[in-house]
């Protein structure tokens, strides 16, 4: 798989973080021909804080990610992450610069990373959607590919300040889904909430080949 970007920077995450990721794990990367040009949503479940770039590692293409402001207050690694297309919210509030900036992204043809969860989960098992993803897919129309990560819990659990060595991480990639799939409706009461949960479904659906050394 062979990175496209003129993203000097970009690329030494891309390469660094895999580098990373496979001392500490052996990758299993499934579905790569689910991955479209243009503008989408890559929605993912949430199990660790390696999960954006584990997932930014397995694109052959640039793309976007939504990340929680504070992680911006260190100067070297918010330069470092604003240079790899990262925007700051506030999470737990209806942060209209970040909606802003994400469906300018997505306007611009580009690609953005997605947790419906929201948040990561404590135990690995799925938690319940959050409206913010529903709100960019029904806002911006793009497709949803819906990904689904097994195995980088092990790696660094929530809470965990070092990773752990010898685990197996899958990475599925699942086809794109349209609009007329996830949206409702603008009649629906929950338009965005239930968009966020037939996103979740999306994931969860997808096969999982559990063998018994995972």
């Amino acid at each position: 798989m062979i990175l496209e970007s003129k993203n000097i920077l970009y690329k030494a995450v891309y390469h660094g973080a895999r580098a990373l990721i496979e001392v500490f794990s052996t990758l299993e990367v499934e579905g790569w021909e689910n991955i479209p040009q243009g503008s989408c949503l890559f929605a993912s479940n949430h199990q660790s804080m390696i999960d954006p770039p584990l997932l930014g590692s397995c694109l052959p293409r640039e793309i976007s990610f939504v990340a929680r402001r504070t992680l911006f207050d260190n100067p070297l690694f918010g330069f470092v992450i604003r240079a790899c297309h990262s925007i700051p919210i506030d999470r737990g509030a209806a942060d209209l610069g970040a909606i802003r900036a994400a469906l300018t992204a997505l306007a611009d043809e580009r690609g953005l990373l997605i947790f419906p969860e929201g948040t990561r989960s404590s135990d690995g098992v799925f938690t319940a959607a959050k409206a913010g993803a529903g709100l960019l897919a029904c806002k911006s129309g793009a497709p949803v590919v819906p990904i689904h990560i097994r195995g980088a819990r092990d790696v660094l659990a929530k809470g965990s300040r070092f990773p752990v060595g010898s685990a197996r991480i899958r990475v599925r990639f699942g086809s794109a889904l349209k609009a007329s799939t996830y949206d409702p409706g603008k009649d629906h009461p929950e338009r965005f909430l239930e968009a966020s949960r037939r996103i979740l479904e999306a994931i969860k659906a997808l096969p999982d080949h559990r063998d018994p050394g995972l």
